[in-house]
């Protein structure tokens, strides 16, 4: 298994913060390493999502649990392989919310691609949170 979180925290309204993770066609307005995305459904469990960063190879991944105003977690299938992302909001002291994004890689052939594709997918996390962070706080 190859694993990695990261976090800032905000004053952000984490019902902001929630708003702007569940309106899936809006992600690439301020996430970067979205150049296009295609949504095929609501934000539900169940639902797939293509995600094509900027200079890559499109990406289809499901949307797997939702506890609305505190986290959700797609995956990626990739057979051998699993990627799986939890996005999580925490409330930490004086009103403030923590902002998480945790990856897992796990599967037959997790020890071999962890190391190289799970910096590539997490590499952008503090520029992404902090963006998502940004446009939560307007």
């Amino acid at each position: 298994m190859w694993d990695y979180e990261y976090s800032v925290e905000t004053s952000a309204p984490a019902a902001t913060l929630w708003q702007r993770w569940t309106e899936m066609a809006a992600w690439p307005d301020w996430n970067a390493g979205i150049g296009e995305i295609r949504v095929d459904g609501p934000f539900a469990v169940g639902t797939t999502f293509t995600m094509k960063p900027p200079d890559g190879d499109a990406v289809q991944m499901t949307l797997t649990e939702i506890v609305p105003g505190e986290r959700f977690t797609d995956v990626m299938d990739a057979g051998d392989f699993v990627v799986t992302t939890v996005h999580r909001l925490e409330p930490v002291a004086a009103g403030r919310t923590r902002v998480v994004y945790r990856t897992e890689i796990t599967g037959p052939a997790a020890d071999q691609v962890g190391p190289e594709l799970g910096p590539a997918i997490t590499a952008d996390f503090p520029d992404v949170l902090a963006a998502l962070v940004a446009v939560a706080a307007v």
